[in-house]
């Protein structure tokens, strides 16, 4: 039995190496050798004890063994013993009763106890633990911390080896060190001597980590040292390597374990952190080698270790699996691979792949990296796009080869070709090396006319076999040479001044443009006139409209019908024959008097130089007649005389004469008016003329120094005092009449366009020379407005030259200079300078842009400025212009609306700091800023926004309103109108925002604007309360009629005042409604508003009529007392008055201004003042009758103011002043007097208190009617009071009898009743209560009386 202290050496024991000779074959098994040192005996166990038993002989030489034995001691005193014995035995040693010879016995290997079931193990001096379990050894932990001690390995017991051999290369830790970089973080803060290798902090840190790693990773297999590289920040960062061999993971990690064991805790080492990095042991592939663009590239990384995961980058963005990655991880075969599908040149670059390996003490990274480089894959066609005529022999009997080629060559080329188009033609595929053809067969029955310009596509695809392809398409546009066919509705002839078409058709439609051109002689001429040439696809169709030949379009016309870079032509000759223009048509006289059997010499003359064959002749009434020809110095003319034998009366005749050419083609002249004078004397009776006092003449501008012999225009002569004395002179000047001539040749011109830039030089300077001549003569200024309207329509490049020349002409005809002529054109109504408005407007659309670009043009008064609206415009149209008197406008179209617009449509301004003073204006509003247009090219249905913001030219101006010139008005002559615009008014500024684009400017007046406002607001309630207050009266007179008009006199003054209510009620119905429909600026039917002026007119002079009517009765009944008429004969009267007269004026002002289109105003329902003076047939009767009841009223208070017998108390005088008041109250509204105002409102210069008296008490007519002439009237109240009580009314009719007859009738008061008994020179009191009927001259009195209540 064992001792205690001996039972715990039982694990401990010697691994004795010996070297001896045995017999061959011979069986060996390892020996157990114990000491039991209770006992003091050797012991072998049985296999030894067998061992030793067998016996063997063998044959010399022996081979030489190794053995291990191992032995095993339980009290550890021994070791060294047995360590001295083993090394002081002599060798060799010869067991003969085994033939064995013992040549070496070495210790290779102690174990120590170390723990249950375990030891520690040592390997002697050189010796080494095998290769083959250098990865699993672990250090025995105990000895760890004892550096001074050789390292231990962990071992399990029972342990049978291996054991540790001698050292050789291949032994555990022998050969090449490998380097391990490794980091671990400190929990210290950083400091920055950290960064300095010369710092003490530096050196102390790395001094002292060297220590503890040395320490720590002494055991790992092969260890040699470890170094501190370096700190870096983030708390800090320990960056190490450790020279040693092959050490495991497990190894690694537990070394890493024991270094804090070895460290200052001030230096807070985190164990978790310890972090490797391998950078050599990763095998990373790439397949294909060779990588195209679209390739599919695989990418493999392998380790020989496992990994718990694996990242992978390129450069340093971190790739996920999607839709063109794929990432495939084996964790048996420790390999990851990512695939790239459909790869780019983007994915160039470096690729990395991150294996990680984690544990609690110990991180190993395993990073790969490769770097891989995409390349292009070029196909080259021979052609991107080509045309081929189909029905080009040539091209059907060498048909057309298309090919591709490559830029690398490849040795798993795949080719295909694909065709794709509405016309399938097909070929055979060669290949040859790198490239690819495609020979096509061409065939005119596959390219039909219908398809001619069809594209088909030819695409030739080309792979790499990785998934890489690449392909490239060939256009070929199959085109069919065209077959025209070219007619004229001519016949080949026409005549100068006639209209003709040329008509050209195609059998192919899809064209790209169509040409015509004019060949004469040697000349060609390319006809440039959008105006002329009409278009269209299907049918395939080109129409060429001449309005009016010259001999500019004769010769051969030829079509050209033009698709890609082909050309099908046709040609007709046209010949245009002479016939003079009726403009060069001279006519002698225009208009003149004739007598009748006299002789007068009428005549046609033409330019000597023209052609003479034409037949002439003179149209009179219808009747030809022939003519005589003679030259008359530059001219060629036809005279015939003319004698008129009809002469039973006064007649007018027109005469014209014919010119017919060769091909029976004519022309007319212009008509000569002839007026025929039967019997009367005639004043004037020269060479000129013949005619009557004040008779017009009117005669031709001849001109001897023209070539042509005259010039446009006319001189118009009145026959005064027996002489003709001229008028009036339209002649042109000799220069502006060969630019209108010159005009009017270019628009006809084939070559329009073309010459249009020289033309306009031209007119700007014969403008300028002629400046002088242009202000004395409106002729010649309507001349150069004509010319600018008829070349603005010809299109012309956007070029600053051309513009100069067009807006220089333009600024010097609105010159201040030129500002009475003007004046007197607009007197005359013409349109012209609404025509020089719009010919503005039209040069601005007709500008064609010369690359995507219009120039800014300046001419002192106008300014232009333009853009070209392009695709994706994110930009706001804003243009400021300035005139030379510093006032400004602005124009703005949002960013929305330019979105909104066609590519390359053109937004063209022009500013006018003139133009807008000459256009005509409404009284009392004037052009108070610039004028401004803005056209637009694009046509656009819908409301276009635009904001101009208009600088005030003079402040002092009000009510601005923001207008444009709408040219259809007044009969296209053009005027302002404020549609769709709204003014927003600043102290400087007016923003004018409106839904539509023309030219725009503010209209101010003076500074009326509160008054106007009041004035409206006093007439529009004022007529709401008279409407009311009429309909009341009315309701109220039929209502007491019968009670009230039980005598002549009441009854007159009851039937005055009913149609004086029924007149004034209607007209002001019509009135309040035409108002209303004209302020809000509403359209109006000129026929309805005819019709309501001539009711407002009607209706208002009946109600004046009336007025007289019930002021003449007034008038009658106070000064011829005794004095009686029948009623019969007072209605006949007052309603003669009341409606007949007005009707008669009311139609024959109608009859008389209507056929001269002069009846009603421009803007407004009322009779027109400016043209006809057509309100004098209501101011006039309005105002005599307002000064008749004047005179009655003023009548009226004499005789209140008439003195009685005896002398007057001052009650008397009160009451009398009273009596005044109430009179000139009750006759004010019924006798019209209000409308006296109206003489003071058309003073100039007059206060504005007199026209809000004049709408105040004209508005409220009607309630002053209903008040004083029916509420005011005391029999009335008694009547409506007593109208339901008839009982009452019976027995009052005795007392009333003779108040009827005594007092005033309706009189309001008795004492007012017994003063009016004063005015017929009554005196004393009337007793009311008698019932005797008065004497005549009272009730005449009391009669008249009546009709002031």
């Amino acid at each position: 039995m064992p001792s205690p202290t001996t039972t715990g050496l039982h694990c401990l024991f010697l691994l004795v190496s010996a070297c001896c000779q045995i017999p061959q074959n011979s069986n060996f098994y390892p020996l157990s050798y114990v000491i039991d040192s209770t006992l003091g005996q050797e012991s072998f166990f049985p296999e030894m004890q067998r061992q030793k038993r067998n016996m063997l002989v063998l044959d010399i030489p022996f081979p030489e063994h190794t053995f291990d034995i191992e032995v095993s001691l339980q009290d550890s005193s021994y070791l060294e013993p047995i360590k001295d014995y083993l090394k002081n035995i002599d060798l060799p040693i010869n067991i003969s009763n085994v033939q064995t010879t013992v040549s070496n016995i070495s210790i290779t290997t102690v174990c120590l106890p170390s723990g249950e079931n375990s030891s520690c193990c040592f390997c002697e001096n050189g010796y080494a633990w095998p290769s083959t379990v250098c990865s699993d050894v672990m250090p025995c932990p105990s000895l760890s911390l004892e550096p001074a001690l050789p390292c231990g390995y962990m071992q399990k017991m029972p342990f049978y080896g291996p054991y540790c051999e001698p050292q050789t290369e291949e032994s555990c830790g022998m050969g090449e060190p490998i380097v391990m970089n490794m980091s671990v973080r400190l929990g210290s803060d950083f400091q920055d001597d950290l960064k300095d290798s010369s710092s003490l902090l530096y050196q102390k840190y790395k001094t002292d980590l060297e220590k503890a790693f040395n320490a720590s990773y002494r055991c790992l297999p092969g260890f040699v040292s470890t170094t501190v590289l370096g700190f870096s920040p983030g708390s800090v960062f320990v960056n190490y390597e450790v020279r040693t061999g092959a050490a495991s993971f497990t190894q690694v990690g537990d070394s890493n374990r024991a270094v804090p064991q070895f460290l200052d805790s001030s230096y807070q080492l985190n164990p978790f952190t310890f972090t490797r990095v391998i950078t050599n042991q990763t095998n990373f592939t790439v397949k294909p080698s060779n990588i195209f663009e679209g390739d599919t590239v695989r990418l493999t990384c392998e380790i020989n270790s496992t990994f718990s995961n694996v990242t992978w980058y390129h450069f340093d963005q971190t790739i996920s699996a999607g839709s063109r990655y794929s990432i495939e991880t084996i964790l048996a075969s420790t390999r990851s691979i990512l695939k790239i599908a459909n790869v780019t040149m983007k994915d160039s670059g470096s690729y990395s792949c991150v294996f990680i390996r984690s544990g609690l003490y110990h991180t190993e990274i395993h990073n790969g990296t490769e770097t891989i480089s995409v390349f292009p894959l070029h196909v080259t066609p021979n052609f991107e796009e080509i045309d081929v005529t189909c029905n080009s022999p040539e091209v059907q009997a060498k048909g057309l080869q298309l090919s591709c080629c490559i830029d690398r060559h490849l040795t798993s080329l795949k080719v295909s070709w694909k065709v794709n188009g509405t016309i399938n033609i097909t070929g055979v595929t060669i290949l040859s090396g790198n490239c690819t053809g495609y020979q096509l067969n061409i065939s005119e029955s596959l390219c039909p006319p219908e398809k001619s310009g069809a594209v088909t596509t030819y695409t030739c695809e080309m792979e790499t076999g990785h998934g890489a392809r690449r392909a490239q398409s060939i256009a070929v546009t199959y085109l069919r040479k065209a077959h025209i066919t070219i007619s004229s509705s001519t016949n080949s002839t026409v005549s100068e001044g006639y209209g003709f078409n040329v008509t050209c058709e195609s059998d192919v439609s899809n064209y790209d443009s169509i040409s015509w051109k004019i060949q004469s002689g040697n000349d060609t001429k390319t006809v440039d006139c959008d105006m002329c040439i009409q278009n269209s696809k299907f049918p395939a169709m080109s129409v060429l409209t001449v309005k009016s030949a010259s001999q500019d379009w004769r010769g051969t016309y030829i079509c050209t019908f033009s698709q890609k870079n082909l050309d099908s032509s046709a040609n007709i000759t046209i010949e245009v024959v002479s016939l003079p223009l009726k403009q060069n048509i001279l006519i002698d006289p225009i208009a003149t008097s004739i007598q009748c059997q006299v002789p007068h010499a009428l005549e046609c003359c033409i330019g000597a130089k023209t052609v003479r064959d034409y037949r002439v002749t003179f149209v009179v009434q219808q009747n030809e007649f022939q003519v005589e020809k003679r030259e008359k110095d530059n001219l060629l003319c036809y005279m015939y005389n003319h004698t008129e034998k009809e002469c039973n009366k006064e007649k007018k005749v027109l005469a014209y004469c014919k010119f017919v050419n060769r091909i029976g083609q004519g022309v007319d002249s212009e008509r000569i008016r002839l007026h025929l004078i039967p019997g009367q004397k005639v004043s004037c009776s020269d060479s000129l003329g013949i005619g009557t006092e004040n008779a017009i003449l009117i005669k031709p501008c001849c001109d001897v120094k023209n070539p042509e012999g005259f010039t446009r225009g006319n001189i118009t002569y009145r026959c005064i005092n027996s002489s003709w004395k001229p008028i009036r002179n339209n002649c042109l000047s000799g220069p502006i009449n060969d630019l209108l001539s010159g005009a009017e040749s270019l628009v006809s011109s084939p070559e329009a366009k073309a010459q249009l830039p020289f033309y306009l030089a031209q007119l700007k300077e014969q403008t300028k020379k002629e400046l002088t001549t242009i202000n004395n003569s409106s002729a010649n200024l309507g001349a150069i407005v004509t010319i600018l309207d008829m070349v603005s329509s010809i299109p012309v490049e956007a070029e600053e030259l051309p513009m100069q020349n067009f807006l220089s002409t333009v600024d010097l005809i609105v010159d201040d200079s030129t500002t009475e002529v003007w004046e007197d054109l607009n007197k005359e109504k013409t349109r012209q300078s609404s025509l020089l408005l719009q010919s503005v407007e039209k040069f601005s659309l007709s500008l064609q842009p010369v690359n995507n670009t219009i120039p800014s043009v300046s001419a002192n008064s106008v300014q232009l400025q333009g853009v070209v609206v392009k695709e994706n415009n994110n930009t706001a149209y804003n243009k400021d212009f300035r005139s030379a008197g510093n006032l400004t406008v602005n124009v703005l179209i949002s960013e929305a609306e330019i979105q909104a617009l066609t590519q390359n449509s053109t937004i063209v301004s022009v500013m006018y700091s003139k133009l807008g003073h000459v256009l005509p204006r409404k009284t009392f509003e004037y052009v108070n800023g610039l004028l401004i247009t803005t056209t637009l090219s694009s046509n656009r249905s819908q409301k276009f926004a635009i904001n101009m913001t208009f600088a005030k030219e003079n402040l002092s101006l009000k009510m601005p309103k923001c207008v444009f010139w709408n040219f259809t008005l007044n009969n296209h002559s053009g005027d302002w109108d404020n549609h769709g615009c709204t003014p927003t008014e600043s102290e400087h500024y007016v923003i004018c925002s409106c839904n539509h684009l023309t030219s725009f400017s503010i209209l101010m007046s003076p500074d009326r604007s509160s008054e106007l406002i009041f004035e409206s607001y006093i007439s529009y309630v004022g007529l709401a309360i008279s409407i009311v207050s009429l309909v009341v009266c009315i309701i109220i007179e039929s209502l007491v009629w019968k009670y009230v008009t039980n005598n002549t006199t009441s009854y007159m003054r009851h039937v005055c005042i009913l149609n004086i209510a029924t007149s004034l009620l209607i007209a002001d119905v019509w009135f309040i409604v035409t108002a209303s429909i004209m302020d809000q600026n509403q359209q109006m039917s000129r026929d309805i508003c005819i019709m309501a002026t001539f009711f407002i007119h009607f209706f208002y002079l009946c109600v004046f009529f009336w007025m007289l009517s019930l002021g003449l009765i007034l008038f009658y009944r106070l000064v011829f007392i005794l004095h009686n008429t029948s009623k019969t004969a007072q209605k006949t009267v007052a309603f003669c008055l009341g409606y007949v007269c007005p009707f008669v004026i009311a139609v024959t002002t109608i009859a008389v201004t209507l056929p001269k289109n002069s009846y009603t105003r421009k803007n407004v329902c009322w009779l027109n003042w400016q043209d006809s003076k057509a309100l004098l047939a209501f101011v006039i009767p309005a105002l005599i009758i307002v000064a008749t009841n004047l005179f009655i009223a003023a009548v009226v208070i004499i005789k209140i103011l008439r003195p009685t017998i005896g002398d007057r108390s001052s009650g008397q005088e009160r009451k009398s002043l009273l009596q005044i008041g109430k009179s000139v109250a009750i006759l004010t509204p019924l006798l019209g007097l209000t409308w006296g105002f109206g003489l003071a409102i058309i003073i100039k210069n007059n206060h504005p208190a007199f026209h809000i008296l004049f709408s105040l008490f004209n508005a409220l007519q009607g309630l002053f009617i209903l008040v004083f002439g029916t509420l005011w009237d005391k029999k009335i109240q008694e009547a409506l009071l007593k109208r339901n009580s008839s009982s009452k009314w019976s027995s009052q009719q005795s007392k009333s009898s003779s108040l009827i007859l005594v007092t005033p009738m309706l009189a309001m008061s008795y004492p007012f009743s017994r003063t009016f008994n004063n005015l017929c020179g009554k005196t004393g009191k009337y007793r009311v209560s008698s019932s005797e009927p008065s004497t005549s001259s009272t009730e005449n009195t009391s009669k008249a009386y009546s009709l002031l209540n």
